[in-house]
């Protein structure tokens, strides 16, 4: 019994081992590969059959809709690429991301990566807008994509990309002058009212520390770039002239405008091109301010751009109707 039992300890021995892990093959050629499961960051032909695929896997609406979107952002630049992010997100890009093509149950979610930064004549951003950088499209069954507004849309942020991505010239240091580490980024804040340093923020809105109160205020408008300033001092001026016993406080890098104890009703904002003046009430003014969508719910506003007439009569109109009503409590 000994013997043979040795036999077959030697007739194991000498066997080779098997490995614990088998080596994977290559997926054949043609092989149909899940979206997500080839890779979590795929470009060119590889990126492009995954979005075909997801396209083909959501049937329905959102299939149709994702669809016509890669058409139109295509049709607006041919030079857009077509990757694959963030295990299982189509992204079309040129000199970084434009925007992302995210489907969820009730929706298609059209996220811009530089949103904030671009002007939205025909309010397409309906997400995201509390944001300093990105804004979103969300787009549900039965809604339809203005085609024309959503390529100019594209187009400016290609623009805004290409832009942002041109090397700026670097002017030659001063003799004596320190030279930065390796990997220092250079911060470039601007002098406050007081003399304090404010970092400008996408677009260039001020940054200005949540606090209630006048002081606030006027900081954030003393650091609003260039011809804005003084649209802002302007802005605030009629609102204290025309609502005495105004509230005003500094939430979300915005100054906001209210009377105590009824909430809020009025904000504005700094966006690259143009500052934004929103009623938080804004569908129950007469007329009703021009800028909105169906999904921004209540709220109105007002793009004003350099060089715009501001009709203060008709702000004031608003100004007054607003703050009559209950306010926006966040």
């Amino acid at each position: 019994m000994m013997t043979e039992s040795k036999a077959k300890d030697t007739s194991r021995a000498n066997k080779p081992l098997k490995s614990a892990t088998k080596p994977k093959s290559p997926p054949k050629p043609g092989a149909k590969v899940k979206p997500g499961e080839e890779a979590k960051h795929a470009t060119g032909k590889v990126a492009s059959r995954l979005i075909d695929e997801r396209i083909r896997s959501l049937g329905g609406w959102r299939a149709e809709t994702l669809a016509e979107v890669r058409r139109i952002i295509h049709e607006a630049d041919l030079d857009i690429m077509e990757e694959w992010k963030w295990m299982g997100t189509p992204v079309w890009s040129r000199a970084g991301n434009i925007c992302t093509g995210e489907a969820y149950k009730q929706v298609i979610k059209l996220t811009f990566a530089r949103g904030a930064s671009l002007e939205d004549p025909r309010g397409l951003f309906n997400s995201s807008l509390e944001g300093n950088t990105r804004r979103a499209i969300d787009i549900r069954e039965g809604e339809v994509l203005d085609a024309e507004a959503f390529k100019a849309l594209v187009q400016a942020a290609v623009a805004e990309n290409l832009r942002s991505s041109t090397p700026k010239s670097k002017s030659l240091p001063k003799p004596g002058a320190k030279k930065a580490k390796p990997g220092a980024k250079e911060a470039k804040p601007i002098k406050g009212r007081n003399g304090e340093e404010v970092i400008l923020l996408s677009g260039g809105n001020p940054k200005i520390a949540k606090a209630d109160g006048d002081a606030p205020v006027q900081a954030y408008i003393a650091a609003m770039p260039s011809w804005k300033s003084d649209l802002g001092k302007r802005l605030d001026a009629l609102i204290v002239r025309t609502i005495p016993n105004v509230r005003k406080a500094v939430k979300w890098n915005s100054p906001f405008y209210g009377i105590e104890g009824q909430g809020w009703f009025l904000s504005f904002h700094v966006l690259t091109r143009y500052v934004k003046v929103t009623f938080f009430c804004g569908t129950s003014l007469r007329p009703v301010p021009p800028g909105g969508t169906v999904r921004s719910k209540d709220a109105r506003w007002i793009d004003i751009h350099e060089g715009d007439e501001l009709d203060e009569a008709q702000m004031a109109t608003w100004v007054k109707q607003a703050a009559a009503l209950p306010g926006w409590v966040p």
